[in-house]
């Protein structure tokens, strides 16, 4: 199973340009890996501007002819990598901080992350379980979630 997510930047004039992203979405994870390896506007730009992906930090690399995984040093993992069309992939543009959570929606989206202007990451969970009846909500909530320091020690290999 996948925990999807976006990864998003906000613009200047409060728009936020974003990229779908497939596995490992969670703050312990994804938070982690964007604070460590995308803390500049620049880069994130750069990341976002691939479109969307698998992974935006990964050392695995699948060789079709092979069948087989190979080593590679970390980078991301685009679906323009694997041979989908660009446009099918590409960022989008929402207008505010709603659209954008809907568009967090739109994909199934657990997360929803956001570089703002202070250079600081937010993220964003999308919450649809209700924990008073124990059961799946049909409308959801927006939480704000704090991203760890570090990876927990659990995920340290």
């Amino acid at each position: 199973m996948a925990t999807r997510a976006r990864i998003g930047l906000k613009l200047e004039d409060g728009s936020i340009i974003s990229a779908y992203h497939h596995w490992d979405g969670y703050p312990e994870w994804l938070g982690v890996t964007l604070k460590e390896h995308y803390n500049t506007k620049e880069d994130i730009a750069k990341l976002i501007d691939g479109g969307n992906m698998s992974s935006c930090w990964s050392d695995n690399e699948f060789d079709y002819e092979k069948q087989e995984y190979v080593k590679r040093d970390p980078r991301p993992e685009y679906y323009t990598d694997r041979g989908e069309k660009l446009e099918d992939n590409a960022p989008k543009i929402s207008k505010d901080l709603k659209e954008y959570i809907n568009h967090a929606n739109d994909c199934c989206g657990e997360f929803a992350y956001i570089f703002e202007p202070n250079n600081e990451w937010v993220c964003y969970a999308v919450e649809y379980w209700n924990p008073v009846t124990k059961t799946h909500n049909d409308t959801f909530e927006i939480v704000k979630k704090e991203i760890p320091s570090d990876y927990p020690s659990n995920l340290a290999a």
